[in-house]
Parts: structure tokens; sequence; C-alpha cells
């Protein structure tokens, strides 16, 4: 695939010098995607993360809620028991 479509796809405007670098840049990628395609990889397990990964939230828990009045206390402007916003839509 040239650079030059690359660019177009992600709508760039290289210059000359820039296609050239990004040509021996990719193609330097490339080489190396091939050494690394050379390794045998049968007794490697397919992994989507390399160390185990586990979920390091707290457990859901029931608890109080905040009361009404202080969650209120220190709104700019409110109406009973509800926040006042201003008007958005028309």
């Amino acid at each position: 695939m040239k650079i030059e479509h690359i660019a177009m796809l992600a709508r760039l405007k290289l210059t000359t010098h820039e296609e050239e670098l990004f040509s021996r840049q990719v193609g330097s990628i490339i080489d190396y995607i091939n050494k690394l395609n050379e390794l045998d990889t049968t007794s490697v397990e397919p992994t989507a993360h390399v160390l185990s990964v586990k979920n390091v939230l707290r457990e859901d828990s029931l608890t109080a809620s905040l009361p009404r009045e202080n969650a209120l206390q220190n709104a700019p402007d409110k109406d009973e028991s509800f926040y006042r916003v201003p008007k958005i839509i028309e």
C-alpha cells in the first residue's frame, strides 16, 4: 500500500520529504512484523492481556443515601426539594 493512499484515507497532505520518511518508517515496521511472524508460537496460548487482570472494584453494598437537605444545601436555586436549572429548550 502506498503512503499517498494512506495519507488520502487519513485526509493528510504530505510533502515529498514526509512521504519518503513515512515510507521508510512503515517499511521498517512491516519488516519487524515479518521478523516476528518467523517465531514459533504454536505453544503460546492466545490471550487478550499478558498479566492476570482482576476486578479491583469494591463489592456493591447497600448504604444510606445522602439526605435531600444536605444535597440541596449549596444549590444556587431550588424549588422545594428539587434543583432549579435554566431553561435550555425553547
